[in-house]
């Protein structure tokens, strides 16, 4: 396919559904190719500016009017695919009040998936792996509009504590007033 086209595809993808970060499969559908053709296409987009690849077989429309708040979110879908993934220890903590440093340029996701971390221009993604159920895990989130779940206060403190991460920032005054105030 050529640039042209290709821009102009992910452009109205961008402008009509909101989608701007893909897996390798679901740039598929836009460009109808499959296969090496579907490889040399990306490879071509890439190099030129048109897609950003954040991870292998992950790409950001880089000219989407949604890029903002909810792009590591969204990127962090993408990376975990058929798996819950929440906002939670540093982060979560951090939007709660219970820490009082505010991480920057870096989201703390737990996940039921693979732990990692992912350097990303828009920041860095960290993974870390849960073995709870997810009956344990869906009544402790909290649901935000097109954002990611975000830990309850003591389901965030709970997973920090889990995962062995440092407790020395942790305002347990803070951790102890209800979440509604």
């Amino acid at each position: 396919m050529d640039r042209a086209a290709a821009l102009h595809r992910l452009a109205e993808a961008d402008r009509s559904m909101g989608l701007y970060v893909y897996r390798k499969h679901d740039l598929a559908i836009p460009f109808g190719e499959t296969g090496r053709r579907l490889t040399a296409t990306i490879a071509s987009l890439c190099k030129a500016g048109i897609l950003e690849r954040v991870s292998r077989g992950v790409y950001v429309f880089p000219y989407s009017k949604h890029i903002g708040a909810s792009t590591l979110d969204d990127i962090a879908k993408a990376l975990r695919p058929g798996k819950l993934v929440w906002e939670s220890l540093e982060s979560a903590l951090s939007q709660w009040g219970v820490i009082s440093q505010i991480p920057l340029g870096r989201v703390t996701y737990m996940t039921t998936g693979r732990e990692g971390e992912f350097c990303t221009k828009y920041g860095t993604i960290e993974f870390t792996h849960s073995d709870l159920k997810p009956s344990r895990i869906i009544p402790n989130l909290i649901m935000r509009k097109g954002r990611l779940p975000l830990a309850g206060k003591r389901f965030a403190y709970e997973n920090l504590k889990a995962t062995g991460r440092n407790l020395h920032l942790i305002d347990y005054e803070e951790l102890e007033e209800d979440e509604d105030e």
